[in-house]
């Protein structure tokens, strides 16, 4: 997943955990992650995302082989950092991992990873991982301290959790919607000067995608329960094009001020 840079082309990864998670409703293989997988590249994603829970509530380690030997975007496997997880990614050498939060009684990811409090923990799956090949990213909210200690630990890349900022605007709540989107605005560009690469997601739709894709440090965006879900009405190709042209958009705009 190389495409995208500061201020330049912006990349969509599409996270097809919710497509496993319809599967497991009912059992059985339809519908086939591995097929969302090749639709979403088809429609213009750039990568993959898939999440390996410690419950396999949704993907399940058969659909990491499948993917893997399967699919020809770059994956990025979100885990939590466990021997269990630090294995699996060894193993299958992924494009990228993602280091999340995960806790069992949660019904999705609920905030950032505290890298600061937990350094001595991840500093040696972060190291594993990028030994092995894989671009290590950390989950994490807006914060200096957090990108000093990714940095620190030698992670390539912050992903910046989106989801408060989202509630806010979904809630109508747009005085501490802007108040978030300064954070993440502000968070971009620190991680940046600090030399991370900078992606963000959680909880993004086609309302909220647009103010994202206009932060020039952020040049990756993981989008997947509302494309799943918009995806019912409209068929996921069409859900995928329409969030890519909506980011496309958003980032000529940028481009546009810029030269204006």
């Amino acid at each position: 997943m190389q495409k995208g840079s500061v201020g330049g082309s912006i990349r969509l990864g599409v996270n097809i955990d919710h497509v496993a998670t319809i599967r497991n409703a009912r059992g059985g293989g339809h519908p086939d992650p591995v097929r969302a997988a090749v639709t979403a590249a088809q429609a213009g994603a750039d990568g993959i995302t898939a999440h390996l829970r410690e419950d396999r509530r949704h993907i399940s380690d058969r659909d990491i082989d499948r993917l893997v030997a399967e699919m020809g975007l770059p994956l990025n496997l979100e885990m939590a950092a466990t021997e269990e997880m630090l294995e699996i990614a060894l193993r299958h050498k992924p494009h990228a991992v993602c280091l999340v939060p995960e806790k069992r009684e949660e019904l999705t990811t609920e905030g950032g990873l505290d890298a600061a409090a937990h350094h001595n923990h991840l500093s040696y799956y972060v190291e594993r991982l990028a030994s092995n090949g894989s671009r290590v990213s950390l989950f994490v909210e807006p914060s200096k301290v957090q990108f000093a200690v990714a940095v620190a630990m030698g992670a390539q890349v912050v992903e910046l959790h989106t989801g408060a900022y989202c509630d806010a605007m979904s809630e109508g709540d747009l005085s501490r919607a802007a108040d978030l989107l300064k954070r993440l605005e502000e968070g971009a560009a620190e991680a940046s000067a600090m030399g991370l690469e900078v992606h963000a997601g959680h909880g993004l739709t086609f309302d909220t995608v647009g103010a994202l894709a206009r932060v020039p440090e952020v040049v990756e965006l993981n989008i997947g329960h509302f494309l799943i879900g918009e995806a019912i009405f409209s068929g996921l190709e069409s859900a995928i094009k329409r969030m890519r042209a909506l980011m496309d958009q958003a980032r000529a705009e940028i481009s546009g001020n810029r030269t204006a």
